[in-house]
């Protein structure tokens, strides 16, 4: 026969109440009752009926999360941090992917709410608003991540990507490269946004902008490497070949990386790169990658603290926009003068993969700088 909570309340001499804070992590319990209760609960393999608690409570204690592709580092690791700061008052975390898909992604998110979620959270590919309308007709609290919807209000959580793109594109030109080109993302804010601190860079240093120099691509979190392969291949067959890229993420990056090595030029002394994410795994390739930190942990903490606060308020709070501003992080694919050295000035010749060799770089050591949140 299955062990009830208040089975184990009898036993213990303690409320059925007590029982369900100890196991919901409640703060007010005395430290000595609730190892006294996780220990029984233990022995006992106790598992809560979710059912019945869902019943009593009116809510399913699910959060969904819905994203472009769940291969992805970047969504992976705010997935992760998002799951363990919801689960820590006793909620779980249902992942799925839109694929980039619009229709898809309204479907998922239909079926998802028909589970009856307690909260959303979704790095959205639609830049329409109807589903979110629909969600706000149907009082489903949920939260934007790393895009937002231009017009629409909604509670949102993201870095500073017109700071992202400007850093980015600053540090290549004060390592010395004129010629910086950008491989972009489909149409939406967050491509936006850092196409317009490239920009913005170009112009404060006086460098033109070169048209050729900007590639976009519509898909950059699905088959992202394969994708910074194609786009770098075609900035390298322009007439004009850069010395510098600013990639949109770290995966399309290192797509880029691939196919600069594959004309048989070097990183960085004959094209310099940069990603954004700073993701898990940039310092362990074969040539350690700069790359802009979006603060993975602090989006998926932000966003549970935000989610979390809307189910525990009585009234809906007005939407939130958190912005977390980036930070740089300096390794050896974009490092070509060392710190405290002032940048060569380049003759602006173009450098044919003939004449050049492959890269040959040591790792070279992290220097990041800190970032701040700001609320707006």
């Amino acid at each position: 026969m299955a062990v009830r909570m208040k089975d184990i309340a009898k036993e213990l001499g303690l409320s059925v109440v007590t029982i369900s804070k100890v196991l919901r992590n409640h703060p007010d319990i005395a430290e000595e009752t609730r190892a006294r209760v996780l220990r029984r609960v233990k022995e006992l393999d106790y598992q809560p009926n979710i059912t019945a608690r869902s019943l009593v409570t009116g809510r399913s204690y699910l959060i969904a999360l819905v994203v472009p592709d769940l291969l992805h580092p970047f969504f992976a690791e705010v997935a992760k941090a998002l799951s363990a700061a919801v689960w820590q008052k006793g909620y779980s975390v249902i992942i799925s992917s839109s694929e980039e898909n619009a229709e898809l992604e309204a479907r998922e998110i239909q079926q998802l709410t028909a589970r009856k979620l307690d909260g959303l959270v979704i790095a959205s590919c639609d830049a329409n608003p109807q589903s979110f309308q629909r969600l706000d007709r149907h009082e489903l609290p949920y939260v934007l991540i790393d895009r937002e919807l231009p017009g629409h209000s909604a509670n949102f959580v993201g870095i500073d990507d017109e700071a992202a793109g400007r850093i980015a594109t600053g540090h290549l030109i004060a390592q010395g490269c004129r010629r910086v080109a950008h491989i972009g993302g489909r149409d939406n804010s967050t491509a936006m946004r850092r196409l317009e601190g490239y920009t913005s860079a170009l112009r404060h240093h006086q460098i033109p902008l070169i048209p050729s120099l900007v590639v976009a691509r519509s898909n950059v979190d699905i088959d992202s490497v394969r994708t910074g392969a194609e786009a770098m291949r075609l900035l390298l067959r322009q007439k004009t070949i850069p010395d510098a890229v600013f990639a949109y993420n770290d995966p399309l990056a290192i797509g880029a990386i691939e196919a600069i090595f594959e004309a048989g030029l070097r990183i960085p002394q004959d094209i310099a790169i940069i990603g954004c994410g700073n993701l898990h795994y940039d310092a362990s390739l074969r040539v350690p990658l700069s790359s802009i930190d979006q603060k993975t942990q602090q989006i998926g903490e932000r966003t549970a603290a935000i989610l979390l606060g809307i189910l525990d308020s009585k009234i809906r709070p007005q939407p939130m926009s958190v912005i977390i501003e980036p930070s740089l992080v300096v390794r050896a694919s974009s490092l070509r003068v060392p710190a405290g050295q002032a940048a060569p000035q380049t003759s602006g010749q173009t450098p044919r993969a003939a004449q050049v060799r492959r890269n040959s770089l040591s790792i070279a050591p992290a220097r990041q700088t800190r970032g701040r949140d700001m609320v707006r």
